[in-house]
């Protein structure tokens, strides 16, 4: 009963935050980006709980326990991608669009602003989505089963729609610097006590050397393809991470803007490698649980992505366990926020304001996205059915916006000769193959023979998806570029420094 008075607190405590902030929202400069002012130390937290969603709290906690410390293959390439991000962040902030997809327009044109925004809303819905998801069985674990994980899912959903519809991004920063404090005191306290409640580190490493040696390799038991395969997704998401750049148009200057993003970089990797392994640690724990393991012996999956959760409910002191399940409610929360908005600002800004309401007040155009929050909402719970696990639709959802937008969106700040029509063409068919590739694999889900297409099986494994999406991407922007009139110098001077 404790931990969930603790959450429950710690929710209203933030409900707060975003009722006393919605006073503040004056313009659609408000709400979308928090009227350009924010510091960088909010900059830095709201950045790192952008990243430390569901996907890392369920998705990166279920890989650890199916295949040990080469999960970080995972996270790496999201550390990869901030670096990079950190090369372009001042260029960003100085062009000060409101959403990745106006520096698409900017670039190249309105249509490659129009599929890029296609291709947003359809992965982020997924991805607030899966917050609701992770939500849900957040709230069945708080509520030690009376509270059904689908119940829970409802719940979770009115929390973030109701959190992101009062004050916008002038709310989520607001409640993130208190999100991402809990977060990482949380993750440091928890893993001691995870290790000590299994009798110390030699304790855990013999259980997991008995059990699954490989756990415990930097390549888990997995070939070289598989690590470029795990890694891709993230980095690509990384990159082409709307709310990222959204949240850059917030920083107050151009300097803060970068150094926001070193900030993050430190921030993720500490926060993911403890996660990594607290997740690591439940393995030694429940290695003998058969809550975790099908019939078959094989890891029950959607299990075994709820074992930092399960840890704290289940093997800490009161005290920590508390903490630990305060900061899961802020990871739910703040991701879900960020994402409702991001596809509501997309929706609001590239399609409403574009073609509908061109001529509407800005305190009509708040209203506006409030009510797209709420139909986005409704729409990412329709589309929980479709996925099993958290980490699938991780992957699905993060390579259906890496491989479409990221690498017209790197050409742009990087390649001079990337044209009008191949940045546009890279956008369609990055967003087409993962399209395609997820519709093959519903189709033969549950067929015993499957498909061979091309020297390719489906159903494909989510682990390896973004490699061919990436390489059509890739290959018809630099064919498309090339095969079409060299760019003017007006088109790329201002993406590209002297």
């Amino acid at each position: 009963m404790i931990y969930a008075a603790v959450v429950v607190a710690y929710v209203l405590m933030l409900l707060g935050i975003s009722v006393y902030k919605s006073r503040t929202v004056k313009s659609a400069d408000d709400f979308m980006v928090a009227g350009r002012s924010v510091p960088v130390y909010m900059l830095v937290a709201t950045l790192v709980c952008t990243w430390i969603g569901s996907g890392s709290l369920f998705g990166t906690a279920g890989l650890t326990f199916r295949t040990g410390v080469s999960e970080l293959w995972f996270s790496a390439g999201a550390w990869v991608g901030i670096l990079v991000i950190y090369s372009i962040a001042a260029r960003v902030r100085r062009i000060a669009q409101y959403t990745l997809t106006d520096l698409l327009e900017k670039r190249y044109n309105q249509l490659a602003k129009v599929l890029g925004t296609i291709t947003i809303i359809i992965a982020y819905m997924v991805i607030a989505g899966y917050q609701f998801k992770g939500g849900g069985r957040f709230i069945a674990i708080l509520s030690d089963g009376s509270i059904s994980p689908e119940t829970g899912m409802i719940i979770a959903a009115l929390l973030i729609v109701g959190f992101t519809v009062l004050a916008g991004m002038v709310s989520i920063v607001s409640i993130d610097i208190f999100n991402g404090s809990i977060m990482l005191l949380a993750m440091v306290v928890t893993l001691p006590f995870a290790i000590s409640s299994h009798g110390g580190v030699d304790a855990v490493i013999t259980t997991i050397q008995q059990t699954e040696p490989s756990h415990l390799s930097a390549m888990g038991g997995h070939d070289f393809i598989w690590v470029i395969g795990i890694a891709l997704p993230t980095f690509l998401l990384l990159l082409s991470e709307s709310s990222i750049y959204q949240k850059f148009s917030s920083a107050d200057n151009e300097q803060n803007a970068r150094k926001a993003v070193m900030g993050m970089f430190i921030g993720v990797v500490l926060v993911e490698t403890l996660m990594m392994l607290i997740a690591l640690v439940g393995f030694a724990i429940y290695a003998d649980d058969p809550r975790f393991f099908l019939a078959d012996g094989s890891i029950d999956r959607a299990m075994a992505e709820e074992i930092i959760l399960r840890i704290g409910f289940e093997q800490l002191p009161v005290v920590i366990g508390s903490l630990l399940l305060a900061a899961g409610a802020a990871i739910v929360i703040s991701t879900g926020n960020t994402f409702l908005m991001v596809t509501s600002t997309n929706v609001t800004r590239d399609i409403l304001q574009a073609f509908l309401f061109k001529d509407a007040a800005p305190a009509q155009v708040v209203w506006i996205q409030r009510v797209c929050i709420v139909v986005i909402g409704l729409l990412a719970y329709l589309m929980m059915s479709q996925f099993d696990t958290i980490l699938e639709m991780a992957l699905m959802s993060y390579t259906m916006i890496g491989a479409s937008l990221a690498p017209p969106l790197l050409a742009a700040f990087f390649w001079k000769r990337v044209t009008r029509f191949g940045g546009v063409a890279s956008i369609a068919a990055g967003m087409l193959t993962v399209i395609v590739i997820a519709v093959l694999n519903s189709i033969y889900k549950e067929s015993a023979e499957g498909l061979n297409l091309l020297g390719i099986s489906f159903p494909m494994d989510t682990d390896y998806i973004a490699i061919p999406a990436l390489i059509v991407s890739v290959t018809t922007l630099v064919v498309a570029s090339l095969l079409t009139a060299k760019p003017v110098k007006g088109d790329w001077e201002e993406f590209i420094e002297a």
